[in-house]
């Protein structure tokens, strides 16, 4: 709810690494880790901001912030197949109007 992302390793209770006030204070309502690139995971704010996170990159900041102004994003999912090498990865964002967009991540975040 503050904002704050935390990195947990399934074997302990502390985590590996943590990132507050990453949203600048707005509530996390999704994050989930790339399909295609397990170093890559994407953030959806209150404030319907979609952070992209790549560890591999810059484990400090995400390195991509993309605001979504026209419609409040209730919802995001990732599209991928981890098994094909192209790379492809989608996101669906789910709007409070309830009308679904489908957006595709640029190959650099999504190439295994």
């Amino acid at each position: 709810s503050d904002g704050s992302i935390r990195l947990h390793q399934m074997t302990s209770e502390y985590p590996l690494m943590q990132w507050n006030d990453s949203t600048n204070g707005q509530p996390v309502i999704a994050l989930q880790w790339a399909l295609t690139r397990p170093a890559v995971f994407f953030v959806l704010d209150a404030s319907s901001n979609i952070y992209i996170w790549d560890l591999l990159e810059n484990d400090l900041l995400p390195v991509a912030k993309q605001p979504v102004p026209s419609d409040n994003i209730v919802s995001m999912a990732l599209l991928g197949d981890p098994e094909k090498p192209n790379g492809l990865l989608g996101i669906v964002l789910a709007k409070e109007s309830g009308q679904v967009d489908i957006q595709y991540i640029k190959k650099k975040w999504a190439l295994p």
